[in-house]
């Protein structure tokens, strides 16, 4: 999470993106409505690039800085600082980016996994050691009720799930992946439309900071760090089982007035930076504070790129040295 100069912020969250991110209405355009106050024909323009904008009717203009410390009633030194950490060292894919998909509704029913047990001290030393995580890690997500051991299609397995069991997802403990279902690393498992609910969101309840990721290692990861930071009082982590998924609708109140930093996946599809965006979309609209870790430029010991949370337990000590920012990883 490298910090950036005012103009460096300036830069990454341009006009459009702090329109959208404020939640203010209407859409941000050349000419527009003014999300400032109500009218009925056009007194609002964005220009150079999405680096300025300005209101005719009164309301004012200038850059991102003014526009946010408008938007969020802020002195112009609070806007300044507030521009920054929403740019600094995170990244906001734009929420163009956000398909307009309905939201399916909880189906009936319950995953079962009436045989996985809480494992011992073993299962959590040999999850930890496959995900280069401490084993206390892996105890304190087994302890929040996020982290179950068994058997699944005759493997023995690790799941993610909680206790809604509304959904669910199995790897295999030997790192293998599931030939039974066609490779993949890790199986879904619930009824259908369920799998958009993000993991944990009810064990969340009660702390006030999440760590939100995508998929089960990054999940333990989020622990790692929630240890590592000793931040077991107030931070907890939610999971969501993939980047293609929307954050399910009965789930989005409980997120309200939370601190939320989303630590995407940084592949070369760009679907990471479109599942960031589009969560981020989300979470700002249920009126959660949102922002997000970016780990380009970043590598691990072996010189190979970080391309997820989990990845930045192996991350190299260069760029651990170089990037302060990385000994504060939790929202």
């Amino acid at each position: 999470m490298n910090s950036l100069s005012l103009e460096e912020a300036k830069h990454r969250l341009p006009i459009p993106e702090l329109w959208r991110l404020c939640g203010l209405p209407g859409e941000p355009r050349k000419v527009c409505l003014c999300p400032f106050h109500r009218e009925r024909e056009a007194s609002f323009s964005i220009y150079a690039a999405g680096s300025r904008w300005k209101c005719f009717a009164g309301c004012g203009g200038g850059s991102a800085v003014d526009f946010l410390r408008l938007a969020r009633g802020l002195s112009q030194a609070d806007a300044c600082r507030e521009l920054i950490r929403l740019a600094g060292g995170c990244f906001l894919p734009s929420p163009r980016l956000v398909p307009s998909v309905p939201v399916p509704q909880i189906a009936p029913g319950r995953v079962d996994l009436a045989d996985a047990t809480l494992g011992d001290d073993s299962d959590w030393r040999a999850l930890a050691k496959l995900r280069n995580l401490s084993p206390e890690a892996v105890a304190l997500a087994v302890q929040r009720g996020l982290v179950r051991f068994g058997k699944h299609a005759g493997h023995a397995a690790w799941f993610v799930t909680d206790a809604s069991r509304h959904n669910a997802q199995a790897r295999r403990m030997d790192g293998q992946r599931w030939a039974e279902i066609g490779g993949k690393k890790a199986w879904t498992i619930c009824p259908p439309g369920n799998a958009s609910w993000p993991l944990g969101a009810k064990e969340a309840a009660s702390f006030p900071c999440i760590g939100w990721c995508e998929g089960g290692p990054d999940l333990l990861a989020a622990f790692h760090f929630i240890l590592a930071e000793a931040r077991q009082s107030d931070c907890a982590a939610v999971a969501m089982l993939g980047a293609g998924l929307s954050i399910h609708g009965d789930a989005l109140p409980l997120f309200a007035g939370k601190r939320i930093r989303i630590f995407g996946h940084s592949d070369a599809s760009g679907a990471g930076d479109k599942a960031v965006g589009r969560w981020a979309w989300q979470l700002t609209r249920a009126r959660a504070e949102v922002d997000a870790c970016n780990f380009s430029r970043l590598r691990k010991t072996d010189a190979s790129p970080v391309k997820d949370l989990n990845d930045c337990t192996l991350i190299s000590a260069d760029d651990f040295d170089a990037n302060p920012g990385l000994g504060r990883m939790l929202p």
